[in-house]
């Protein structure tokens, strides 16, 4: 049987999988949420007995002032955690789950530029970037069984030929959609701090402060899942018209979360 006879029946799922991100990008989503969400419910509860969860009162506070600020946008129950690690760090796990370290808290000079993060996070989960990764990665382990189960994979050409094979999915998928979930999370973020209430400038003015907290520290951008500061800034930037108009209609629901 030939490749592109193997190949044929893979295609076909993956354009059946083919679904549309809040921003109109088209992704590859056919993993079942419910197992997703569960999957994500699982690793918070197992990170909440290994992790530290702060019992500093100022901390929660401002950081749920804030996390339930945003999540009024988009609705639903989360579960917000504020975990005691100097970490500059923030996540959230599809089942609406929502972690955050207390050295981001201590970094950030207002509740704009938590929401900014908070936002940011939430938008991985709204644009089901989870269920797309685990997608991507299943359907590219399935593309790399099918070529080497024809390739002689024993051979040394057929080694050669997987190795190569093997760099150009790391290298040439996987990490650019990385960096485009981290992209699009930006641009959701923003919309729902702004829509929030929150000053989206600060955005901004976050992504400068992490730059120079990072000192340099920075991998280079092709070879990182996340953009390079300079240009999550700039593509921020492009972004801060919108976002502006979605903060002026806000005027009426500005929070005032204190830390």
């Amino acid at each position: 049987m030939s490749i592109k006879k193997l190949l044929i029946p893979l295609a076909t799922c993956l354009l059946m999988a083919c679904q549309t991100s809040p921003t109109g990008r088209r992704q590859i989503a056919f993993m079942p949420d419910a197992e997703i969400n569960q999957m994500g419910v699982q690793a918070f509860d197992e990170l909440k007995t290994k992790q530290t969860i702060s019992q500093n009162a100022n901390y929660n506070n401002f950081v749920n002032c804030i996390a339930n600020a945003v999540i009024q946008q988009v609705g639903g129950e989360w579960e917000v955690v504020v975990f005691e690690d100097n970490s500059l760090n923030a996540f959230a796990l599809p089942g609406n789950k929502i972690g955050v370290h207390s050295g981001l808290v201590q970094l950030v000079d207002n509740q704009d530029q938590l929401a900014a993060v908070i936002g940011h996070e939430i938008g991985h989960v709204l644009a089901r970037h989870s269920n797309e990764r685990l997608s991507q990665e299943t359907a590219i382990k399935q593309g790399l069984n099918v070529v080497g189960a024809v390739a002689a994979p024993q051979s040394a050409m057929g080694q050669l030929g997987m190795s190569a094979l093997g760099l150009g999915a790391q290298y040439g998928i996987l990490l650019p959609y990385s960096r485009t979930h981290e992209s699009e999370a930006d641009i959701i973020g923003m919309d729902l701090m702004a829509k929030a209430g929150f000053d989206p400038r600060e955005s901004v003015n976050l992504w400068q402060k992490m730059s120079s907290a990072s000192q340099g520290a920075a991998s280079p951008e092709f070879m990182s899942t996340h953009p390079a500061h300079a240009t999550r800034i700039q593509d921020l930037n492009k972004h801060l018209l919108k976002a502006m108009q979605y903060y002026q209609q806000s005027a009426n629901t500005r929070p005032n979360c204190q830390r």
